[in-house]
């Protein structure tokens, strides 16, 4: 193996570990320092970004349904929006400059980031009152918490708020050509008020299905390099695996505390990315 290689299976391995744990598909780490450490080309850095949002959920999908963490009916509910969402995005990005969308998403995320440290001293949602569309669609669930030995049953909320979230994901991703796992996390953990826990591990299971469902497109571009993506793959399937054994392991406001600053990290970057657009 190159030393590019294993430079590039080694951050992988850190990518899927914090993909995991976060629920943010590591894609956030894939793409940044492809192309600023190793001088990718960013369409090449995009490809195999995606199949590193796969092989995260992948790695991380079993794990998490085995022991009932990912809320399969509150994902496969919200994965309706998120598709609906990318597909009016890539309708309206031929007649809508996405540079004052940035900012707005922006600020969006940054205002979402204060909401969840304002919550950095809590571990579960207390007092949820059940809706009744929730409760219609049985999405109350429960699972094992390893980290406080106890089950945790939980109600869910606001469907319709984490559903026009989720569609406004759903655009972005599909306008922009980011990834939108920071959005899905914050939908159900702020307007659903699901564990943080259930949060992240159904958003790996959802960003999995999308990115699957893009990958053909960047495949037939020609954006997926095998030499590239083949040590990207291996070391995010890695870490994600070590990182499902962590994450059960941390408490849900420890995983709080470290998904805001990157929350605040990626709206930072999208609002400088807006006004450097329109300067």
């Amino acid at each position: 193996m190159t030393l590019f290689a294993f430079e590039m299976l080694l951050i992988s391995v850190f990518a899927g570990i914090v993909g995991s744990v976060l629920g943010l598909g590591g894609g956030i780490i894939v793409t940044p320092a492809l192309t600023l450490l190793f001088g990718v080309d960013i369409n090449h850095a995009i490809g195999a970004s995606i199949i590193s949002v796969i092989a995260t959920s992948s790695g991380s999908a079993i794990a998490y349904i085995k022991d009932r963490i990912t809320n399969l009916r509150v994902g496969m509910f919200l994965e309706i929006a998120t598709t609906v969402g990318a597909i009016t995005g890539a309708f309206l990005g031929a007649i809508i400059a996405p540079d004052w969308l940035y900012v707005i998403f922006g600020l969006l995320l940054l205002y979402s980031a204060l909401a969840m440290l304002k919550k950095a001293k809590s571990d579960l949602p207390t007092e949820v009152e059940p809706h009744p569309l929730a409760t219609k669609l049985n999405l109350h669930s429960h699972y094992y918490d390893k980290a406080i030995q106890q089950k945790v049953h939980y109600t869910v909320a606001n469907p319709y708020g984490g559903f026009g979230v989720m569609y406004g994901a759903g655009v972005i991703s599909g306008l922009l050509g980011i990834g939108s796992g920071s959005f899905k996390v914050m939908a159900m953990d702020l307007f659903m008020k699901l564990p943080l826990k259930v949060s992240s591990a159904t958003s790996n299971l959802m960003m999995g299905v999308t990115a699957a469902a893009s990958a053909g497109v960047y495949l037939f571009r020609g954006d997926i390099d095998p030499v590239i993506s083949a040590p990207v793959a291996l070391g995010v399937l890695i870490g994600a695996t070590l990182g499902t054994r962590i994450m059960q392991r941390l408490k849900n406001k420890t995983i709080r505390k470290l998904f805001v600053p990157i929350l605040a990290y990626v709206a930072i970057q999208m609002i400088i990315q807006g006004i450097g657009g329109q300067g």
